[in-house]
């Protein structure tokens, strides 16, 4: 995993890891630490999915605020957090800390910056005046933008230095991404039972104001609680991880940036998986962004039925990460992902059937338990795997270059894929608007409960294709990565 040092030392006695500096060894991090690292995630999974899933409902349906402005406000912000990225992740590569290393004094200040901006947005009041809560969400959003690149970027790159195993990476990956998947559920499943519980006054839980002021409180204390948790778990590690700091003095410039951004980008590796774990965020943000409405509106689904449905998919997507470990232990990690792409494309015209058939669909769950199984199971591996490729590309520039730069990397391939989520929300808030989508009617127009409908299935098929595509000029696989090591070892 890394050189042997008086270091390692520290790290055998306080974790008792079987470490014999060998890059072909396995099973070297405790699973219990991989739990406390992959617990941050879970962080990151809430904070997500409540701005994904509840915001765009939340500024139209709640505060009354036009879609294409909240379209255009999202988009702008995801511009602003996708261009920090790489400055983060460069930032956060280049940091000299002898206490806290490269990556965890940004998992204190980001989670708690992600957490008081959080509970802020959900306190808007609805009375307030149109440019008030306007600006009100747009500078809430940036907040939480801007923070959530402070502390996700410097984690992510945290779990790609944690082992040099091949499939290790992949089960480091695996363990994150069912925290991720968790904190995605709470939110969708939780805060649909919990804090949306229909009323008298709103029989549609997701309509009541006061719902989104108690999930806000609850979203951001968990978010600072299971951050911290992750941070003391991994913290013995810092001794061992200073070993990747580099050893010169590189600064932090706008020349050096895009001296990084030219080598990276020159990678066809990268190019490939990171315009391909692109393509598929950019399906996830149609179905995050609009399938509240598409349930709501086109489906006639109460928040009781939508956690159904969302619970069974998350629920698949959890139980069956241990499936792609072995799937991708087995077949390798490019083909793996191929086949959740397969997977994925076949759940969205699924969804595209059910809205040419709404008539008998809506109102009834059982009818989309089919496609949440499937879009559970196919998403799963796209969690996980891409992320574990990407600390191989990250080997092959060691081998050229000398030197790790994880953060950088994953700032970078973050970047791509906010940008494309900034476009597919800009596009989203205006075909709201365009559609003739009206939150003060409980009826939508026909046209506008089938067109939203189709987005999220064809729409994210057409994504999901673009993925195989990209994916397929992607040239690293198990035995070249070893060979890179052994390189890289020697050198």
């Amino acid at each position: 995993m890394l050189k042997s040092s008086k270091w390692d030392a520290i790290i055998l006695r306080r974790t008792g890891l079987r470490y014999k500096n060998s890059i072909t060894d396995k099973k070297m991090i405790p699973m219990k630490d991989k739990i406390g690292y992959g617990s941050g995630n879970f962080s990151t999974g809430v904070i997500n999915q409540v701005v994904g899933t509840y915001l765009v409902f939340y500024c139209t349906a709640i505060l009354g605020i036009p879609g294409s402005l909240i379209g255009t406000a999202l988009s702008l912000s995801i511009i602003w957090d996708a261009l920090t990225d790489p400055f983060m992740g460069y930032f956060s590569d280049i940091t000299k800390s002898e206490r806290f290393g490269r990556r965890h004094q940004y998992i204190i200040f980001g989670s708690i910056g992600m957490a008081v901006a959080n509970f802020f947005l959900w306190n808007i009041d609805p009375d307030m005046p149109l440019t008030f809560k306007f600006s009100a969400i747009v500078l809430l959003i940036i907040l939480i933008k801007t923070f959530s690149t402070v502390y996700v970027t410097p984690y992510t790159a945290l779990g790609a230095e944690l082992s040099k195993d091949y499939d290790e990476r992949t089960e480091i990956q695996s363990v994150k991404t069912v925290f991720f998947l968790l904190g995605l559920a709470f939110v969708s499943v939780f805060g649909m039972y919990v804090f949306f519980r229909p009323s008298l006054q709103f029989p549609s839980g997701q309509l009541n104001p006061l719902s989104y002021r108690t999930m806000g409180v609850f979203s951001s204390l968990i978010t600072v609680t299971f951050a911290m948790y992750c941070h003391f778990t991994t913290r013995k590690y810092i001794p061992t991880l200073r070993e990747n700091i580099q050893k010169d003095n590189p600064r932090l410039t706008v020349r050096e940036l895009f001296g990084e951004f030219r080598r990276i980008f020159g990678n066809l590796n990268f190019r490939a998986l990171s315009f391909s774990y692109m393509f598929n965020n950019i399906a996830s943000a149609l179905i995050a962004n609009m399938g509240l409405h598409v349930f709501t509106y086109t489906f006639f689904l109460t928040s009781q039925q939508i956690a159904i449905v969302v619970g069974v998919q998350f629920a698949v997507s959890i139980v069956s990460q241990p499936v792609w470990y072995k799937i991708s232990e087995r077949f390798d990690k490019k083909p793996a992902v191929m086949m959740g792409v397969f997977i994925s494309i076949a759940s969205c015209l699924l969804f595209a059937f059910l809205v040419a058939i709404r008539e008998e669909a809506r109102g009834s769950v059982l009818y989309f338990i089919p496609f949440a199984v499937l879009a559970g199971f196919g998403t799963s591996g796209l969690y996980t795997i891409p992320l574990s490729m990407m600390a191989d590309v990250i080997d092959l520039d060691e081998l050229n270059t000398g030197k790790r730069s994880e953060g950088s990397y994953y700032g970078f391939l973050t970047m791509f894929y906010k940008l494309s989520q900034s476009i597919t929300l800009f596009i989203i808030g205006w075909i709201l608007d365009l559609v003739r989508f009206n939150p003060d009617l409980d009826f939508q127009m026909e046209s506008t409960v089938i067109i939203i409908g189709l987005v999220i299935g064809i729409g994210s098929a057409v994504s999901f294709v673009a993925s195989f595509l990209s994916l397929k000029a992607y040239g690293l696989n198990k035995m070249s990565v070893i060979e890179i090591q052994k390189k890289t070892k020697t050198n």
